[in-house]
């Protein structure tokens, strides 16, 4: 395992990915926790890499300076990380906890499946944003695209742009804030009235972002708990 602190400008350790391999940069932010507590790391050079800062359990902040490929800050627990740049198909997929913020856009399945934590998203998020999420928390400064928060379910999903078609298909107890336009729901989502407690919660969550929206502007997505139980006459349809 590389030593953590080989290559220091200033008080961050940077890796390279134009000089070091995915594996060597990765298995510096594998090292020990209590090494890694309160580092701060830059990754350089990610020019779409895949799997970049994967698996993390650290309470560390790690910076991506550019474009990130398939499943970057996966599995995450724990750390800060903050992609400057784009980031390709699972960002965040299972995560557990931390922070990750994309300062760009992001493709299919951002947080797919994550328990925990908060993943933040400056631009637009593309089809399937928060599939099958378990309990994070997603917030999204632009659209999202279709069958987002598909099966979510628990956490919330916040988009402050529009959201695409099948939003919230066969959703559980995620719940879904939109500012923009719905298109169409999903199977068994239904637009449901604001509560003072929902306008709370979404204050918290766009103060933590900085994202400067009125939590009033948006429109409430839950489950309509129709698929809960099954429906042998509803059945005879398909």
């Amino acid at each position: 395992m590389a030593a953590i602190g080989a290559d220091v400008h200033g008080k961050a350790t940077v890796l390279d990915l134009a000089k070091q391999s995915l594996r060597e940069v990765n298995s510096v932010l594998h090292g020990d926790a209590a090494q890694l507590a309160s580092k701060h790391l830059l990754v350089l050079n990610p020019a779409g890499h895949h799997s970049v800062a994967v698996g993390m359990n650290a309470p560390a902040h790690v910076e991506i300076q550019g474009h990130a490929g398939y499943y970057a800050a996966g599995m995450n627990r724990q750390a800060e990380i903050t992609i400057h740049g784009n980031a390709g198909c699972g960002v965040a997929e299972n995560m557990m906890s931390g922070i990750v913020r994309v300062c760009g856009n992001a493709s299919t399945c951002a947080g797919a499946s994550a328990h925990g934590g908060l993943l933040v998203i400056d631009g637009d998020a593309s089809s399937r944003c928060g599939i099958s999420l378990k309990g994070a928390d997603i917030v999204v400064g632009g659209s999202v695209g279709h069958m987002s928060g598909f099966m979510a379910q628990a956490g919330r999903l916040v988009v402050c742009g529009d959201a695409g078609t099948g939003l919230g298909d066969s959703l559980y107890e995620a719940v879904i804030y939109v500012r923009g336009q719905l298109f169409e729901l999903g199977a068994d989502a239904q637009e449901e009235p604001m509560t003072d407690d929902d306008i709370r919660q979404l204050a918290d969550l766009l103060n933590r972002t900085q994202l400067k929206h009125d939590p009033q502007e948006f429109k409430r997505v839950a489950s309509a708990r129709t698929l809960y139980h099954w429906n042998a006459d509803a059945a005879q349809e398909y």
